[in-house]
């Protein structure tokens, strides 16, 4: 077992105490087991010699706080309760609000040190609606009160949506509580996946909580759905029932998987081979992903007005020339920081799918500042851009557009996550596929206008969920 703040403090179990924050003998043992678990960044990255270069880490601007570790659901593909990191056993069940003030006051003293003017705090877990009404309302609360005067706070939530009843979403609207909602689907679908522990599927309670979130007087705290996409079931009808619940904003999120854990596809494959045809068509079952996400972007792209899809309007944005906004695409520094519920600062939990402990820093709330997690070197490579990416990536012309794809879908034993994606196929296919329509609609509106510019085509607007 990874040895983890919780387990090294004794704290496993519900509440958890005030620590003493980390001792260097503790970081230096978090850092020599990173070292053989991916040795790049841990072994090869030279954080030191990028700061007396002039290259300074990018501040937090959203914390992630892990309010309560389990959940009420027990959905197969969960990378926190079934991947390969299980360090949730020995942490607190439940944020204790000695942990919840100390988190908040280092965010907050980043948010002054560096002069940020806009910061996001996101409640997670497990389920946080398990961290209960009132508590909830209290860190609201808290939370906007810890930062200075002009920083403004905004608070978002995710979801299973099982525990949205009328109290609740009252609650989440009095305190300004945006909310976004796992749905995968379908109901037959979302019912394969997301379970309740005895089985039975969750769809129905969702679909019940999403009617009150969407009333007129709670639809200010809706801030959309994520959806785990399944290769091998219908994109569209997938596509058409998210809609139906007229999300502002919808994540389709590939499942989270690596070189060593490779994503399911249709007729038993494994990862399609990296220099695969660029013909979509070519072979379904090795490129499943890339045809679910294509036809999705079709239905999507001829409607009028569609939902918004994080995935798509970062690809166009991308093909304009500009940024991406997500973890997916792109070559977006990481602002991203997460406080587990025992104090523990970590990186984002997409990781717990690749190896046990590779979310972990070796620091913690209660004795070190969040400046110092911008030096781990796995902070550290997810704000560097092209830096960070192998040289098989480098060579490709579709790195402009992916950007490697998401950091954790790099892993690889004995390299770390110095290589492409486990996506890569899907993702090159894919990325192409929008080029060549956005290009195709370029040139008609400039034959037809001279004076368009790219940028009347994507109206970049502010990220929702």
């Amino acid at each position: 077992m990874w040895p983890g703040p919780a387990r090294r403090r004794g704290r496993a179990g519900h509440g958890g105490g005030r620590g003493r924050g980390v001792s260097p003998a503790e970081v230096a043992r978090v850092r020599r087991a990173q070292v053989r678990a991916a040795p790049w960044p841990y072994g090869e990255l030279d954080v030191a010699g990028l700061r007396r270069a002039g290259r300074l880490g990018v501040p937090f601007r959203e914390m992630v706080l892990k309010v309560h570790q389990r959940c009420n659901l027990a959905c197969d593909y969960c990378y926190v309760y079934e991947h390969a990191d299980q360090s949730w056993r020995d942490r607190p069940r439940v944020m204790s609000d000695a942990v919840r003030d100390a988190a908040l006051g280092r965010f907050a003293e980043h948010a002054r040190r560096h002069g940020l003017k806009r910061v996001r705090v996101v409640l997670h877990g497990g389920e946080p609606l398990l961290y209960g009404r009132e508590r909830l309302a209290e860190l609201a609360g808290r939370a906007r009160a810890a930062f200075p005067a002009g920083c403004a706070v905004e608070i978002g939530m995710q979801t299973n949506g099982v525990l949205l009843d009328e109290a609740t979403v009252s609650m989440l609207v009095e305190c300004d509580i945006k909310v976004g909602v796992s749905v995968d689907g379908v109901a037959v679908e979302h019912d394969r996946h997301r379970r309740l522990p005895d089985g039975r599927g969750s769809f129905a309670a969702v679909e019940r909580g999403l009617a009150i979130l969407r009333k007129r007087e709670n639809v200010r705290s809706y801030a959309g759905l994520l959806c785990t996409i399944s290769a091998g079931t219908d994109p569209i009808s997938c596509y058409r029932q998210l809609a139906r619940f007229e999300p502002p904003m919808i994540d389709l999120l590939l499942p989270h998987a690596n070189w060593e854990v490779p994503p399911w596809r249709p007729g038993g494959l494994g990862n399609a081979n990296a220099n695969a045809d660029l013909n979509a068509n070519a072979n379904a079952h090795a490129n499943a992903y890339a045809a679910w996400l294509i036809a999705v972007f079709d239905e999507w792209y001829a409607e009028t007005a569609p939902p918004r899809i994080r995935l798509f309007d970062d690809a166009i944005s991308l093909v304009l020339g500009g940024a991406s906004r997500g973890e997916q695409l792109g070559l977006s520094p990481s602002g991203v920081v997460v406080v587990e519920s025992d104090g523990a600062i970590e990186q984002v939990d997409a990781l717990k799918s690749t190896y046990p402990g590779a979310c972990a820093t070796g620091l913690d709330v209660f004795g070190d500042d969040l400046d110092a997690a911008l030096d781990d070197p796995g902070v550290v490579a997810r704000q560097i851009g092209r830096a960070a990416l192998s040289a098989e990536c480098l060579s490709c012309p579709a790195v402009a557009f992916c950007g490697g794809g998401h950091y954790a879908h790099r892993y690889r034993r004995g390299v770390g996550f110095r290589a492409p994606s486990v996506y890569c196929a899907d993702l090159r296919i894919f990325v192409q596929h929008v080029h060549e329509r956005v290009t195709a609609d370029v040139r008609r509106i400039r034959d037809s206008s001279p004076g368009a510019t790219p940028g009347e085509l994507y109206e970049d607007d502010q990220q929702v969920v």
